[in-house]
């Protein structure tokens, strides 16, 4: 359930955010402008902004398994008929519609893990699970590019349309629907929201946190090249180096979660963390220290611990009867605050530098660590 949960969550990333890889290819090899390549790789993204929430509703009233299977199939057809597309227009809309198929995958590949394994084991679960995001960040990284470049654009898309497919092959032959309190069984159907106001909190940290994490993620490769003159090469596989730093950061704070017996505990020390990181890292740039390069790929570790805590977290406070529409309401807050991170933080590189930019991101994790709901956390269960 883990493995097959895994990589249909790292299928769609390759859909996702591979177009991103396509924009050389696009600009040199069929001619678009640097705007128009843009709005074929923003196409998805934006997808998956508007259908979040309606595959969590989906899944809380279908199943994981059904909305698994009908949204990377629907993700598959939308690339393939991407793949034979023409023009930028059919493009654009192909992609997009390919983004949200596979917004399907959020909710539901989350709600297979927390509804799979117990409490106890469930952070370290999810922790794995997230690493579905930089895996298929990378996958997309390592075969679109150079497959764009030596095949062209459209052969490039064959590439996230085999993923998706061979991940809903794999979940038709593995994953089966957790088990759910029936709703005459004393389950809590209610709305969550109004009881009160832990989700939203957790909602509200998950955003604070966002943006040193994109700010990071954005920038860490151009600060390289720009303010410490690397090569490119160089910077990149300094950056795939912070990546899976990243992603195995996640299962170890899972993991502490688990020993520890709470989720939020862990979120408020991983919010201090990303605070004194991103302060460090705005400190040593601004001095120009060797260190600073350390600090920067400890601060894309710490920035993205945060992700599968407060996943499941709301998976676990809102229920098996409405986890679907609250993980999709955290996703889509997260997407939303990560599209506005990179063009208001080149505004603030711009006038202010990458070192003041770093220093001013530790604010947010600042306002974060207090408003981690601890207090109001329930045991584990």
């Amino acid at each position: 359930m883990l493995a097959a949960s895994t990589l249909a969550q790292a299928a769609a990333a390759v859909m996702i955010h591979g177009p991103a890889f396509l924009i050389p290819a696009l600009h040199s090899r069929e001619g678009m402008t640097l705007a128009e390549a843009g709005l074929v790789a923003a196409a998805p993204t934006v997808g998956v902004v508007l259908t979040l929430v309606a595959w969590g509703w989906v899944t809380d009233r279908r199943g994981e398994r059904f909305v698994l299977l009908i949204g990377l199939g629907a993700t598959a057809l939308a690339g393939l008929a991407s793949a034979l597309s023409g023009g930028l227009a059919l493009l654009v809309v192909t992609l997009f519609l390919a983004g949200g198929a596979a917004a399907s995958t959020n909710a539901a590949s989350g709600r297979v893990v927390v509804g799979w394994f117990p409490p106890e084991r469930r952070g370290l679960a999810m922790g794995i699970r997230q690493m579905s995001q930089p895996v298929g960040v990378g996958v997309a990284a390592l075969s679109i590019a150079v497959t764009a470049d030596a095949y062209g654009v459209h052969a490039a898309l064959w590439v996230p349309t085999i993923a998706c497919a061979l991940a809903g092959l794999l979940v038709a032959a593995v994953v089966v629907d957790p088990p759910r309190p029936g709703r005459r069984e004393g389950a809590a159907v209610g709305n969550p929201y109004r009881d009160d106001s832990y989700l939203a909190r957790i909602h509200g940290v998950s955003v604070l946190l966002v943006v040193p994490q994109f700010l990071v993620w954005s920038f860490a490769l151009v600060w390289l090249v720009q303010d410490r003159g690397w090569s490119p090469a160089a910077a990149g596989a300094l950056v795939a180096v912070a990546q899976v730093a990243g992603a195995l950061g996640r299962i170890a704070v899972g993991h502490l979660s688990d020993v520890v017996g709470s989720r939020m505990r862990p979120l408020r020390w991983v919010a201090l963390a990303a605070a004194l990181s991103m302060a460090l890292l705005g400190l040593t740039a601004a001095l120009d220290l060797a260190v600073a390069v350390l600090l920067v790929v400890v601060a894309t570790l710490v920035t993205v611990a945060d992700n599968g805590l407060a996943f499941t977290a709301v998976a676990e406070r809102a229920g098996p009867h409405w986890s679907g529409r609250a993980l999709g309401m955290q996703n889509t807050a997260q997407f939303l605050a990560a599209s506005a991170v990179p063009p208001l933080a080149g505004l603030a590189i711009g006038h202010l530098g990458y070192a003041a930019a770093f220093a001013v991101a530790a604010l947010f994790p600042v306002v974060a660590a207090p408003l981690v709901p601890t207090r109001a956390e329930r045991p584990l269960s």
